[in-house]
């Protein structure tokens, strides 16, 4: 199953979280790159890069935003993990990866959580390094 299929899945109820997050950290997603860095906005005090499944989600998004159609965006390629277990602990705040956002009923948020990002930076984990969520240790927080 790819990535867009497990987020569809989890989305109707029907599908395995902690199953998604392993999908999303093997597959490749597209980040776009914004003055030397990977675009990311500000929501609920997190930090969100954006991610995307595919070139036309991507392409989505970019008019969504007033982009022309026929404007190219630059974008790389990185592995999901690389962006929960490098690029969100880089980011020096609570951060999370937003994947799709443009599609209303294929988004799906990955937020700076225990399961999701490293303990030391989840936001769900105290300074001593003990879970504080509601004791189910399954990837919480993986949500719509």
């Amino acid at each position: 199953m790819e990535l867009a299929e497990h987020i569809a899945a989890v989305r109707a109820g029907a599908g395995d979280p902690a199953a998604m997050v392993g999908e999303f950290r093997r597959t490749a997603v597209l980040v776009p790159v914004a003055d030397g860095g990977f675009m990311t906005a500000e929501y609920g005090g997190i930090r969100w890069i954006y991610a995307f499944t595919d070139e036309s989600a991507l392409a989505r998004f970019a008019t969504a935003r007033g982009s022309d159609p026929a404007q190219e965006w630059e974008y790389a390629a990185v592995l999901g993990a690389r962006l929960l277990d490098v690029m969100v602990p880089e980011m020096g705040r609570p951060a999370g990866v937003a994947v799709d956002v443009a599609d209303e009923d294929g988004s799906m948020m990955f937020p700076p959580v225990h399961g999701i990002v490293p303990d030391e930076v989840a936001v769900d984990v105290d300074e001593n390094g003990d879970y504080i969520g509601d004791g189910d240790e399954r990837a919480q927080g993986a949500g719509q």
